[in-house]
């Protein structure tokens, strides 16, 4: 089989598409926004994301590993994803990819997310094919994307049912590429090229 599991991943939490409902998030927690008042924003503004590539590397900072999730989509189809998520209200950009990265990849996944994150590029998801590579039929979303290396181990929750590691060839491989959804494939290609693992 494509790309190696890692050895100690668990069962994930229920299944969902590309925003995931954050169990551990209540109606009270300041900045999230209940399903309707999260509809009625998303029909009427951007919403801001992040997506994250975790990513292994060895003693030079050389990525030798690129980590997907497997998910289940709302309509059943199974697919690779990055980890990905909102932004809250008066959440610093650090703080939204560690969520996310703790969220889905667990809490010993060890993230190495600079003081001071850079994106290698800026996605913005439509809800109308075709204007970018970026697709998402719920909202238009700009997403601010990064390569994180990850040193611990990955235990995948939440809607996550697996986390595979890809060589880099693996990863930009046909086989993946057709595997992921919205133009993520596109973006993962972006983040290879940008470790110089692409041309």
């Amino acid at each position: 089989m494509l790309g190696m599991r890692c050895p100690d991943d668990h069962p994930p939490g229920p299944p969902a598409k590309y925003d995931r409902s954050v169990t551990e998030m209540t109606e009270t927690t300041p900045g999230w926004l209940a399903p309707e008042e999260l509809e009625l924003s998303r029909a009427r503004m951007p919403i801001l994301y992040v997506d994250a590539v975790p990513v292994r590397v060895d003693d030079a900072g050389v990525v030798t590993h690129v980590g997907l999730l497997l998910r289940i989509g709302a309509d059943g189809t199974v697919s690779r994803a990055l980890v990905s998520g909102r932004v809250l209200h008066h959440e610093r950009v650090r703080d939204a990819l560690m969520r996310h990265l703790e969220k889905d990849l667990g809490p010993t996944a060890l993230p190495r997310v600079p003081a001071s994150p850079q994106p290698f590029t800026i996605a913005e998801y439509f809800p109308t094919q075709g204007v970018t590579p970026y697709h998402d039929p719920r909202q238009h979303a700009v997403s601010l994307a990064y390569v994180v290396p990850v040193a611990g181990d990955c235990r995948p929750r939440q809607d996550a049912l697996d986390l595979v590691w890809f060589t880099p060839d693996e990863a930009a491989s046909p086989m993946v590429q057709q595997e992921m959804m919205g133009g993520q494939g596109v973006l993962l290609k972006q983040a290879l090229a940008h470790v110089g693992l692409l041309t």
